[in-house]
């Protein structure tokens, strides 16, 4: 048997799932994932652990709602299904939490929130409060308000850096990243069959981001250069991150108990 990771020290552990875990491909909620999720979260509140759940699915859940295959390229219509599939999304968190006994709160961040110091502490206060109560957080971008195209910068750009920086505002020890995908590869393993998984990465070098496809190549640019960017802000605050594959959550009871799945990102 493989040696364990320790991660026995881990207290406050920030988990981000994304829209590939959530939703179905022909556009309806995975409702078997999404239950899995709440059960495993509710029982690390059990273990004495404190979560925070950064979630993706808002526009996904709103555009199953409304029967639309493809996501829209305007603003305004990403926003209109945000609006219609955060409720939902809230809704069915709260019907399942609440199977397992687990209080559970909603919070919706823009990101000039937290470029005043002001408004950043008291998102910290708040959720820390919340973990200390033993609940879970859910928080989310607020799609219906935050735009790149605003002359003030509202939008952090996608989940993964949302759920790096959480990671820093409530000084968790452990960001959980669940996607598509089993980790980090030496080479992209869409293209090549003998791509290895890399178990564990301590910098982010040029030497990773090419292993990554580098910003010119669809690999890159499709999910796995936002994940090195939430990982080099984890190492910069020498944090620890896991990336593995989310189609089942209860892979996070693994993790936490140090089995080796994934790719772990610490600094040695």
């Amino acid at each position: 048997m493989s040696e364990k990771r320790q991660l026995d020290d881990v207290k406050r552990v920030v988990v981000k799932v994304g829209t590939s875990t959530l939703i179905h491909a022909n556009g309806q909620i995975n409702l078997h994932a999404l239950d899995q999720l709440c059960f495993v979260l509710s029982g690390l509140v059990n273990e004495g652990k404190q979560v925070v759940l950064v979630s993706s699915g808002a526009i996904g859940v709103g555009m199953g709602q409304v029967g639309l295959s493809t996501r829209p390229d305007e603003i305004p219509a990403q926003q209109a299904l945000a609006s219609i599939g955060q409720g939902l999304l809230m809704t069915i968190y709260q019907q399942r939490f609440s199977t397992y006994g687990q209080k559970i709160s909603q919070v919706l961040l823009t990101h000039d929130v937290l470029d005043y110091p002001t408004s950043k502490q008291n998102v910290f206060n708040t959720l820390d409060t919340l973990l200390k109560w033993g609940v879970i957080p859910i928080i989310n971008e607020n799609d219906t308000i935050a735009v790149d195209e605003l002359d003030h910068h509202t939008k952090f750009g996608d989940n993964d850096q949302l759920s790096a920086i959480v990671a820093d505002i409530v000084d968790a020890d452990l960001l959980i990243m669940l996607s598509d995908i089993d980790g980090f590869f030496n080479k992209n393993p869409q293209k090549h069959k003998d791509a290895k998984l890399i178990a564990e990465i301590n910098k982010i070098d040029a030497d990773v981001v090419k292993k990554a496809g580098g910003k010119g190549s669809k690999f890159g640019t499709g999910g796995m250069m936002t994940k090195l960017k939430a990982a080099k802000r984890i190492l910069k605050h020498d944090r620890m991150m896991v990336l593995a594959n989310g189609a089942d959550p209860a892979v996070i009871f693994k993790i936490m108990h140090g089995d080796k799945i994934g790719t772990l990102f610490r600094k040695k």
